[in-house]
Protein backbone atom coordinates (compact mmCIF):
# COMPACT_ATOMS: atom_id res chain seq x y z
CA UNK A 1 0.00 0.00 0.00
CA UNK A 2 1.51 3.49 -0.94
CA UNK A 3 1.67 5.55 2.46
CA UNK A 4 0.42 9.37 2.07
CA UNK A 5 3.14 11.83 3.36
CA UNK A 6 2.09 13.76 6.71
CA UNK A 7 3.37 16.98 7.06
CA UNK A 8 2.99 19.77 9.74
CA UNK A 9 1.22 23.27 8.95
CA UNK A 10 0.39 24.46 11.91
CA UNK A 11 1.18 24.77 15.89
CA UNK A 12 0.30 25.91 19.03
CA UNK A 13 1.09 25.88 22.73
CA UNK A 14 0.32 26.81 26.18
CA UNK A 15 3.14 26.08 28.60
CA UNK A 16 4.98 27.74 31.52
CA UNK A 17 7.49 29.92 29.47
CA UNK A 18 5.30 30.59 27.05
CA UNK A 19 1.55 30.96 25.75
CA UNK A 20 1.99 30.99 22.16
CA UNK A 21 4.87 28.95 20.23
CA UNK A 22 6.86 31.90 19.46
CA UNK A 23 7.21 33.32 23.19
CA UNK A 24 7.90 29.50 24.04
CA UNK A 25 10.37 28.56 21.42
CA UNK A 26 12.68 32.13 22.14
CA UNK A 27 12.34 31.74 25.78
CA UNK A 28 13.78 27.94 25.33
CA UNK A 29 16.64 29.34 23.19
CA UNK A 30 17.60 31.68 26.37
CA UNK A 31 17.28 28.81 28.79
CA UNK A 32 14.96 30.17 30.57
CA UNK A 33 13.06 28.43 33.76
CA UNK A 34 9.45 28.48 34.06
CA UNK A 35 9.52 26.59 37.91
CA UNK A 36 9.04 28.50 40.62
CA UNK A 37 7.26 27.96 44.53
CA UNK A 38 3.51 26.33 43.79
CA UNK A 39 0.76 28.62 43.72
CA UNK A 40 -2.44 26.13 42.78
CA UNK A 41 -2.29 23.85 46.04
CA UNK A 42 -0.95 24.61 49.59
CA UNK A 43 2.69 23.15 50.09
CA UNK A 44 2.60 23.84 53.65
CA UNK A 45 2.69 19.95 54.73
CA UNK A 46 4.28 18.66 51.58
CA UNK A 47 8.20 18.09 51.00
CA UNK A 48 7.30 19.39 47.70
CA UNK A 49 7.69 23.26 47.19
CA UNK A 50 7.73 23.53 43.46
CA UNK A 51 5.83 23.51 40.62
CA UNK A 52 6.07 24.76 36.50
CA UNK A 53 3.10 26.68 36.04
CA UNK A 54 1.68 28.14 32.64
CA UNK A 55 1.76 32.46 33.77
CA UNK A 56 -1.22 35.01 32.60
CA UNK A 57 -3.39 32.27 31.05
CA UNK A 58 -6.86 33.91 30.88
CA UNK A 59 -9.70 31.30 29.40
CA UNK A 60 -12.27 34.09 28.54
CA UNK A 61 -9.43 35.32 25.66
CA UNK A 62 -11.04 32.03 23.41
CA UNK A 63 -13.82 31.36 25.66
CA UNK A 64 -17.36 32.81 26.70
CA UNK A 65 -18.15 33.01 30.67
CA UNK A 66 -20.62 29.98 29.70
CA UNK A 67 -17.95 27.72 28.14
CA UNK A 68 -15.24 28.87 30.92
CA UNK A 69 -17.43 27.17 33.56
CA UNK A 70 -18.27 24.38 32.02
CA UNK A 71 -14.48 23.43 30.95
CA UNK A 72 -11.73 22.53 33.41
CA UNK A 73 -8.14 24.45 33.17
CA UNK A 74 -6.44 21.35 31.13
CA UNK A 75 -9.36 21.50 28.34
CA UNK A 76 -8.69 25.10 28.27
CA UNK A 77 -5.25 25.18 27.63
CA UNK A 78 -5.56 22.59 24.91
CA UNK A 79 -8.46 24.92 23.23
CA UNK A 80 -6.09 27.67 23.30
CA UNK A 81 -3.37 25.68 22.14
CA UNK A 82 -5.33 24.29 19.05
CA UNK A 83 -7.36 27.57 18.20
CA UNK A 84 -3.41 28.73 17.60
CA UNK A 85 -2.58 25.87 15.76
CA UNK A 86 -5.69 26.14 13.36
CA UNK A 87 -5.13 29.64 13.00
CA UNK A 88 -1.69 29.18 12.58
CA UNK A 89 -2.27 26.60 9.76
CA UNK A 90 -4.55 28.78 7.84
CA UNK A 91 -7.37 26.26 7.66
CA UNK A 92 -11.12 27.50 6.16
CA UNK A 93 -12.99 25.39 7.20
CA UNK A 94 -15.79 26.46 4.60
CA UNK A 95 -13.21 25.25 1.70
CA UNK A 96 -13.07 22.20 3.47
CA UNK A 97 -15.11 18.71 4.43
CA UNK A 98 -15.34 18.78 8.00
CA UNK A 99 -15.44 15.02 7.72
CA UNK A 100 -12.37 14.78 6.66
CA UNK A 101 -10.65 16.82 9.52
CA UNK A 102 -10.11 14.84 13.37
CA UNK A 103 -8.88 16.13 16.39
CA UNK A 104 -6.55 13.63 18.92
CA UNK A 105 -5.72 15.47 21.87
CA UNK A 106 -5.16 13.15 24.98
CA UNK A 107 -4.96 13.87 28.42
CA UNK A 108 -2.42 11.55 31.07
CA UNK A 109 -4.41 12.33 33.67
CA UNK A 110 -7.60 14.44 33.24
CA UNK A 111 -9.75 16.09 35.67
CA UNK A 112 -8.25 15.10 38.80
CA UNK A 113 -8.27 18.53 40.28
CA UNK A 114 -11.82 18.70 39.94
CA UNK A 115 -12.90 14.72 41.01
CA UNK A 116 -10.19 15.83 44.46
CA UNK A 117 -12.64 19.12 44.57
CA UNK A 118 -15.60 17.82 44.30
CA UNK A 119 -15.15 14.88 46.36
CA UNK A 120 -15.13 17.19 49.19
CA UNK A 121 -17.99 19.57 48.17
CA UNK A 122 -19.76 16.19 49.15
CA UNK A 123 -18.35 15.35 51.95
CA UNK A 124 -19.03 18.59 53.55
CA UNK A 125 -22.34 19.50 51.94
CA UNK A 126 -23.77 16.18 50.45
CA UNK A 127 -24.61 14.81 46.72
CA UNK A 128 -27.18 17.58 46.21
CA UNK A 129 -24.45 19.75 46.58
CA UNK A 130 -22.20 18.57 43.72
CA UNK A 131 -21.61 20.00 40.16
CA UNK A 132 -23.82 18.24 37.73
CA UNK A 133 -21.21 19.35 35.09
CA UNK A 134 -18.54 16.93 37.31
CA UNK A 135 -18.52 14.14 34.44
CA UNK A 136 -17.87 16.14 31.25
CA UNK A 137 -15.62 18.65 33.43
CA UNK A 138 -13.26 15.85 34.49
CA UNK A 139 -13.29 13.31 31.38
CA UNK A 140 -10.45 12.88 28.91
CA UNK A 141 -12.76 13.09 25.95
CA UNK A 142 -14.18 16.59 26.27
CA UNK A 143 -10.52 17.63 25.09
CA UNK A 144 -11.20 17.01 21.59
CA UNK A 145 -14.89 17.08 22.06
CA UNK A 146 -14.28 20.53 22.85
CA UNK A 147 -12.22 21.05 20.44
CA UNK A 148 -14.12 19.71 17.43
CA UNK A 149 -17.17 21.67 18.69
CA UNK A 150 -14.75 25.07 18.31
CA UNK A 151 -13.63 24.66 15.25
CA UNK A 152 -16.20 22.70 13.89
CA UNK A 153 -14.28 19.35 12.17
CA UNK A 154 -16.52 16.35 12.58
CA UNK A 155 -13.94 13.84 11.11
CA UNK A 156 -12.34 10.68 13.49
CA UNK A 157 -12.08 12.71 17.57
CA UNK A 158 -10.57 10.73 20.11
CA UNK A 159 -8.20 11.40 23.02
CA UNK A 160 -5.74 8.85 23.36
CA UNK A 161 -4.02 8.11 26.91
CA UNK A 162 -1.16 6.70 27.14
CA UNK A 163 0.36 8.67 30.74
CA UNK A 164 3.19 10.96 29.55
CA UNK A 165 3.43 9.13 25.92
CA UNK A 166 0.14 10.70 24.83
CA UNK A 167 1.21 13.19 23.49
CA UNK A 168 3.40 11.48 21.15
CA UNK A 169 1.51 8.69 20.79
CA UNK A 170 -1.94 11.22 20.10
CA UNK A 171 0.88 12.35 17.00
CA UNK A 172 1.91 8.97 16.02
CA UNK A 173 -1.83 7.24 15.72
CA UNK A 174 -3.17 10.77 13.59
CA UNK A 175 -0.09 10.05 11.18
CA UNK A 176 -1.03 6.62 10.49
CA UNK A 177 -4.66 7.81 9.75
CA UNK A 178 -3.46 10.20 7.48
CA UNK A 179 -0.98 8.00 5.89
CA UNK A 180 -3.60 5.10 5.13
CA UNK A 181 -6.28 8.01 3.66
CA UNK A 182 -8.99 7.83 6.74
CA UNK A 183 -8.24 11.88 7.24
CA UNK A 184 -6.76 14.65 5.19
CA UNK A 185 -6.17 16.72 8.56
CA UNK A 186 -6.15 15.79 12.14
CA UNK A 187 -5.19 18.12 14.87
CA UNK A 188 -2.96 15.97 17.18
CA UNK A 189 -1.96 16.71 20.48
CA UNK A 190 -1.99 16.79 24.69
CA UNK A 191 -2.79 18.42 27.79
CA UNK A 192 -2.29 17.99 31.43
CA UNK A 193 -3.34 20.58 34.26
CA UNK A 194 -3.24 18.40 37.66
CA UNK A 195 -1.10 21.33 39.69
CA UNK A 196 -3.17 19.93 42.93
CA UNK A 197 -2.53 18.48 46.48
CA UNK A 198 -3.49 15.23 45.82
CA UNK A 199 -1.56 14.73 42.81
CA UNK A 200 1.19 16.58 44.45
CA UNK A 201 1.13 14.19 47.53
CA UNK A 202 0.16 10.93 45.55
CA UNK A 203 3.44 11.55 43.10
CA UNK A 204 5.86 12.46 46.69
CA UNK A 205 4.68 9.31 47.89
CA UNK A 206 5.83 7.39 44.58
CA UNK A 207 9.73 9.88 45.50
CA UNK A 208 9.08 10.72 41.84
CA UNK A 209 9.19 14.62 42.39
CA UNK A 210 12.09 16.86 43.06
CA UNK A 211 12.56 17.87 46.88
CA UNK A 212 14.37 20.74 45.45
CA UNK A 213 13.56 24.17 46.63
CA UNK A 214 16.29 25.93 43.93
CA UNK A 215 13.84 26.13 40.53
CA UNK A 216 17.75 26.24 38.82
CA UNK A 217 18.52 23.23 40.32
CA UNK A 218 15.33 21.28 40.26
CA UNK A 219 14.21 19.52 37.02
CA UNK A 220 18.23 18.66 36.05
CA UNK A 221 17.81 15.73 33.58
CA UNK A 222 20.80 13.45 32.90
CA UNK A 223 22.42 15.34 36.12
CA UNK A 224 24.42 13.48 38.45
CA UNK A 225 22.40 15.23 41.43
CA UNK A 226 18.84 14.59 39.79
CA UNK A 227 16.29 13.20 42.26
CA UNK A 228 13.05 13.63 40.29
CA UNK A 229 10.83 15.87 38.06
CA UNK A 230 8.82 19.06 38.64
CA UNK A 231 5.37 18.73 38.16
CA UNK A 232 4.20 21.21 35.33
CA UNK A 233 1.41 21.76 33.05
CA UNK A 234 0.40 22.68 29.72
CA UNK A 235 -0.38 21.94 26.73
CA UNK A 236 0.49 21.52 22.65
CA UNK A 237 -1.32 21.10 19.60
CA UNK A 238 -0.29 20.67 16.32
CA UNK A 239 -1.92 20.35 12.47
CA UNK A 240 -0.99 17.44 10.48
CA UNK A 241 -2.01 17.25 7.20
CA UNK A 242 -1.55 15.05 3.97
CA UNK A 243 1.12 16.61 1.93
CA UNK A 244 -1.12 17.47 -1.38
CA UNK A 245 -4.17 18.70 0.73
CA UNK A 246 -1.59 20.91 2.10
CA UNK A 247 -0.04 21.81 -1.36
CA UNK A 248 -2.64 22.27 -3.21
CA UNK A 249 -3.97 25.50 -0.66
CA UNK A 250 -0.49 26.78 -0.69
CA UNK A 251 -0.16 25.87 3.19
CA UNK A 252 3.27 26.56 5.17
CA UNK A 253 5.12 23.25 5.95
CA UNK A 254 7.09 23.18 9.44
CA UNK A 255 8.14 19.97 8.48
CA UNK A 256 7.22 16.38 7.80
CA UNK A 257 6.33 13.39 10.14
CA UNK A 258 8.13 10.50 8.62
CA UNK A 259 8.81 7.84 11.29
CA UNK A 260 6.60 6.87 14.29
CA UNK A 261 7.55 3.96 16.84
CA UNK A 262 5.86 2.37 19.72
CA UNK A 263 6.16 -0.68 22.42
CA UNK A 264 5.60 -1.59 26.25
CA UNK A 265 7.79 -2.83 28.53
CA UNK A 266 5.20 -5.43 30.20
CA UNK A 267 7.34 -5.20 33.19
CA UNK A 268 6.22 -2.59 36.20
CA UNK A 269 3.19 -0.14 36.60
CA UNK A 270 5.79 2.88 37.28
CA UNK A 271 9.19 1.36 36.72
CA UNK A 272 11.09 1.15 33.18
CA UNK A 273 12.46 -1.62 31.85
CA UNK A 274 15.96 -1.68 33.86
CA UNK A 275 17.88 -3.38 30.57
CA UNK A 276 15.73 -0.78 27.94
CA UNK A 277 15.07 -3.50 25.74
CA UNK A 278 11.41 -1.91 24.90
CA UNK A 279 12.46 1.26 24.56
CA UNK A 280 15.06 0.90 22.44
CA UNK A 281 12.92 -0.98 20.02
CA UNK A 282 10.15 1.87 19.71
CA UNK A 283 13.19 4.17 18.92
CA UNK A 284 14.44 1.72 16.52
CA UNK A 285 10.63 1.01 14.93
CA UNK A 286 10.34 4.79 14.21
CA UNK A 287 13.82 5.10 12.30
CA UNK A 288 12.52 1.56 10.04
CA UNK A 289 9.33 3.34 9.75
CA UNK A 290 11.52 6.54 8.36
CA UNK A 291 13.84 4.34 6.44
CA UNK A 292 16.57 5.59 7.64
CA UNK A 293 20.11 4.64 10.00
CA UNK A 294 21.22 6.56 13.10
CA UNK A 295 23.74 8.55 11.22
CA UNK A 296 20.78 10.24 9.51
CA UNK A 297 19.81 11.82 12.86
CA UNK A 298 20.64 15.21 13.57
CA UNK A 299 19.19 15.96 16.90
CA UNK A 300 17.39 14.15 20.11
CA UNK A 301 14.98 15.69 22.23
CA UNK A 302 14.60 13.66 25.18
CA UNK A 303 12.24 12.28 27.24
CA UNK A 304 14.55 13.84 29.69
CA UNK A 305 12.13 13.60 33.26
CA UNK A 306 15.21 14.15 35.61
CA UNK A 307 14.10 11.22 37.80
CA UNK A 308 16.85 8.65 38.66
CA UNK A 309 16.32 5.53 36.60
CA UNK A 310 13.75 7.13 33.75
CA UNK A 311 17.03 9.00 32.45
CA UNK A 312 18.92 6.22 33.20
CA UNK A 313 16.46 3.80 31.45
CA UNK A 314 16.52 6.33 28.20
CA UNK A 315 20.21 6.44 28.37
CA UNK A 316 20.34 3.10 27.61
CA UNK A 317 17.46 3.07 24.99
CA UNK A 318 19.50 5.30 23.11
CA UNK A 319 22.73 3.80 23.27
CA UNK A 320 21.19 0.43 22.09
CA UNK A 321 19.27 1.73 19.54
CA UNK A 322 21.70 4.16 18.14
CA UNK A 323 24.78 2.74 18.53
CA UNK A 324 27.99 4.42 18.73
CA UNK A 325 26.23 7.99 17.04
CA UNK A 326 24.16 7.45 20.78
CA UNK A 327 27.39 9.47 22.59
CA UNK A 328 27.74 11.80 19.25
CA UNK A 329 24.11 13.40 18.68
CA UNK A 330 23.23 16.49 20.54
CA UNK A 331 20.51 15.66 22.56
CA UNK A 332 18.75 18.11 24.91
CA UNK A 333 15.63 17.98 27.48
CA UNK A 334 12.66 20.11 27.55
CA UNK A 335 11.51 19.62 30.63
CA UNK A 336 14.52 21.49 32.25
CA UNK A 337 12.72 24.80 31.82
CA UNK A 338 8.86 23.38 31.94
CA UNK A 339 8.68 20.71 34.57
CA UNK A 340 6.92 17.80 33.20
CA UNK A 341 3.91 18.57 31.72
CA UNK A 342 2.54 14.91 31.40
CA UNK A 343 0.60 14.28 28.45
CA UNK A 344 1.47 17.56 27.18
CA UNK A 345 4.84 16.71 26.94
CA UNK A 346 5.62 14.96 24.02
CA UNK A 347 3.74 17.12 21.49
CA UNK A 348 5.62 20.52 23.24
CA UNK A 349 8.63 18.16 22.69
CA UNK A 350 7.73 17.54 18.93
CA UNK A 351 7.28 21.50 18.36
CA UNK A 352 10.68 22.05 19.94
CA UNK A 353 11.95 19.61 16.98
CA UNK A 354 10.12 21.38 14.18
CA UNK A 355 11.52 24.85 15.70
CA UNK A 356 14.97 23.73 16.06
CA UNK A 357 14.84 22.17 12.36
CA UNK A 358 13.70 25.55 11.15
CA UNK A 359 16.09 27.69 13.18
CA UNK A 360 18.93 25.64 13.23
CA UNK A 361 19.23 25.90 16.69
CA UNK A 362 19.35 22.95 19.59
CA UNK A 363 18.53 25.14 23.09
CA UNK A 364 19.99 24.21 26.19
CA UNK A 365 19.14 21.54 28.84
CA UNK A 366 19.10 24.32 31.67
CA UNK A 367 20.37 23.44 35.27
CA UNK A 368 22.08 20.91 34.01
CA UNK A 369 25.49 20.67 35.41
CA UNK A 370 27.59 17.42 35.90
CA UNK A 371 26.10 14.58 33.79
CA UNK A 372 25.86 10.85 35.69
CA UNK A 373 28.50 8.90 34.80
CA UNK A 374 26.27 6.60 32.82
CA UNK A 375 24.45 9.18 31.33
CA UNK A 376 27.32 9.57 29.09
CA UNK A 377 25.58 11.12 26.29
CA UNK A 378 26.13 14.43 24.06
CA UNK A 379 23.85 16.70 26.54
CA UNK A 380 23.70 20.11 25.76
CA UNK A 381 24.27 21.86 28.82
CA UNK A 382 24.67 25.61 30.07
CA UNK A 383 23.59 27.74 26.10
CA UNK A 384 22.27 26.28 23.14
CA UNK A 385 23.95 25.37 19.88
CA UNK A 386 23.76 26.38 16.44
CA UNK A 387 23.38 22.91 14.52
CA UNK A 388 22.43 21.58 11.26
CA UNK A 389 19.41 20.01 11.85
CA UNK A 390 17.43 18.04 9.21
CA UNK A 391 15.93 15.14 11.11
CA UNK A 392 15.33 15.17 14.72
CA UNK A 393 13.84 12.23 17.09
CA UNK A 394 11.83 12.81 20.17
CA UNK A 395 11.17 10.18 22.50
CA UNK A 396 8.28 9.87 25.20
CA UNK A 397 7.96 6.93 28.24
CA UNK A 398 4.79 6.39 30.60
CA UNK A 399 3.63 4.98 33.36
CA UNK A 400 2.58 1.34 32.58
CA UNK A 401 5.46 0.71 30.58
CA UNK A 402 4.62 2.77 27.67
CA UNK A 403 6.92 4.24 25.28
CA UNK A 404 7.12 6.06 22.14
CA UNK A 405 9.53 7.80 19.75
CA UNK A 406 8.66 10.44 16.59
CA UNK A 407 11.42 11.09 13.66
CA UNK A 408 10.30 14.94 12.32
CA UNK A 409 12.35 15.53 9.19
CA UNK A 410 12.63 18.90 7.11
CA UNK A 411 10.18 18.78 4.41
CA UNK A 412 11.81 18.33 0.94
CA UNK A 413 9.85 17.42 -2.54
Amino acid sequence: MDMRRVVVTGMGTVNPIGNCVEEFWENAKAGKIGIAPATQFNTDPLKVKLAAEVKNFNPRSILSPKEVRRTERFVQLAMAAAKEAFEDSCLNMEDEDSFRIGVSVGSAIGGMSRIAAETLVIEKNGPGKVSPYTIPLTITNMIPGNIAMMLGTMGHCRSVVSACATGTDSIGLAYREIQTGQNDVILAGGTDSVLCFEAASSFQQLTALSLSEDPSRASIPFDRDRSGFVMGEGAGVIVLEELEHAKKRGAHIYGEVTGYGSTNDAWHITRPRDDAGASSKALQFAMEDAGITPDRIDYINAHGTSTIFNDLCETRAMKAALGKYAYTIPVNSTKSMIGHTMGASGTIEAIVCLMTIRDNFIHPTAGTEICDDECDINIIKHTGIKADVRTAMTNSFGFGGHNASLILSEYAE
